[in-house]
């Protein structure tokens, strides 16, 4: 083909959103993914295929969505998270382009987020399951749109490097050669695959971290927008949750099951046996401060009876973590005591951290609005060894409300845009604030898109 107008780097949900937006509206599209094959692996395609923005429903007002961001976020106006509105803002144009695109959607459960869900739903079990899955079929869906609209998706395309030509990104390079076009998207996520940015970034010891996610985010287009002058916001934060430690090794229990919710109403502790989570901001929080620290394999979650007879039951999000983790092959440690417990975990300070949560103190402080605590009363008593489980990051690219990409002077890099896991500013700070990966995906897309038919019509 002759150069097209745009060239989006990466194949998942971002970048086939904005290529279809763009190849709708009159642009030549070529898209370069560096997976070989058809069903390349990345994350859209494995995720789990709810679509919601801060846990609400798509269909929402934009207010009362934009009240849930503020919450998840902490209302604060973060920086790493300024561009969080856009989210609340574009929610119900996000699912409204999707099914016109012809994606399919059932509600997954009671829990609003759960309304829409891509179809047909992941089955109840742990594990990978995404062949024939909701997103799988989304993406497949969306090449196909693509090609019918006149656009290329080029497999086993791996882009080295941003072509600039007076001061305007002008196209890329790969190693098969040059290729020029009016706007470059950079689409390829996040860089949570990228070992000595996260030991940067996230976590003194990323080999102890559980990549939870397709194993693709290098960081890539990360560097390449930077050397081009790019700016990144909100590098220090990931969306991941709680998994137990023997993930490593077992198949059957990455990405599900994982120990949010339980951890969420019971204890995380360190190898010590001591808190140093605020454990009712739940399981996104909680797995990036379980990331710092200095020993990211050595926490467990700590339960009582009761937390494991209805807490870890609960199947509003399947599988439930009881029974679905022992029959999975997953170690629960069991006692009759709290202090034998401690001495099969070899935690010294556990018993005296049950004590204090059990009598109302905690150090760090702990939020009761989502997750209220409950008391470890009822023996016997058990734990998970616990790990971060890494599924993508939250910080990249600088970009403004148009996509395009800023450099450090908050300046538009002209013909440089951004969207997805590579772009920041929508998620992350203080709190971890997660506003869902796949609404973010598709709105950045679609306003990366706008902007260039605009750009293009002038």
């Amino acid at each position: 083909m002759s150069a097209p107008d745009l060239i989006v780097v990466g194949g998942g949900l971002a970048g086939l959103s904005a290529a279809n937006r763009a190849a709708e509206g009159g642009l030549s599209v070529l898209v370069l993914e560096r997976g070989e094959e058809p069903d390349y692996f990345c994350n859209s395609r494995i995720a789990g295929g709810l679509l919601h923005v801060a846990f609400r429903d798509m269909t929402r007002p934009a207010a009362e969505i934009r009240a849930s961001v503020a919450e998840s976020v902490g209302g604060d106006g973060d920086p790493a998270t300024a561009l969080a509105d856009l989210l609340a803002e574009d929610a119900g144009r996000v699912l409204a382009w999707l099914r016109a695109e012809g994606g399919a959607f059932v509600r997954g459960g009671a829990p609003e987020f759960m309304r829409w869900v891509m179809a047909p739903p992941r089955r109840r079990r742990g594990g990978l399951d995404w062949k024939g899955r909701g997103p799988d079929v989304l993406l497949r869906r969306l090449t196909r749109n693509l090609a019918a609209r006149g656009g290329v998706l080029r497999l086993g395309s791996a882009v080295e490097a941003l072509a600039v030509e007076g001061g305007r990104v002008a196209g890329v390079r790969t190693a098969a050669g040059a290729e020029a076009a009016r706007f470059v998207l950079i689409a390829d996520g996040g860089f949570q695959d990228n070992p000595e940015l996260v030991r940067r970034h996230l976590s003194p010891q990323p080999e102890r971290l559980f990549r939870r996610g397709a194993g693709g985010g290098r960081g890539d287009g990360l560097a390449m927008a930077m050397e081009a002058g790019a700016a990144a916001v909100g590098m220090d934060r990931f969306y991941g949750h709680l998994l137990g430690l023997d993930a490593f090794g077992n198949e059957k229990l990455w990405p599900y099951p994982t120990l949010d919710s339980l951890a969420a109403v019971s204890l995380l502790v360190d190898g010590a046996g001591r808190r140093f989570s605020d454990e009712g901001l739940g399981g996104v929080f909680m797995a990036n401060e379980l990331a710092r620290l200095a020993d990211p394999a050595g926490a467990a979650v700590v339960f009582d009876d009761r937390h494991w007879r209805e807490d870890a039951a609960d199947n509003r999000y399947p599988p439930a973590l009881n029974p679905s983790f022992p029959a999975a092959g997953g170690r629960v440690f069991e006692a009759p005591t709290v202090e034998r417990l401690a001495e099969a975990l070899a935690m010294p300070a556990l018993a005296e951290t049950v004590a204090a949560h059990n009598a109302g103190r905690h150090e760090p402080a702990r939020t009761a609005a989502r997750f209220p605590a409950k008391p470890l009363a009822e023996p016997p008593f058990r734990a998970i060894r616990a790990a971060a489980g890494i599924t993508y990051s939250m910080g990249g690219l600088a970009i403004d409300r148009a996509a395009r990409v800023l450099d450090g002077g908050a300046r538009p890099i002209p013909g440089l845009y951004a969207a997805g896991s590579a772009a920041g500013g929508l998620e992350g700070g203080p709190r971890a604030a997660y506003l869902g990966g796949l609404a973010k995906a598709v709105a950045t897309g679609l306003r990366a898109a706008d902007a260039m038919l605009a750009e293009g019509g002038e």
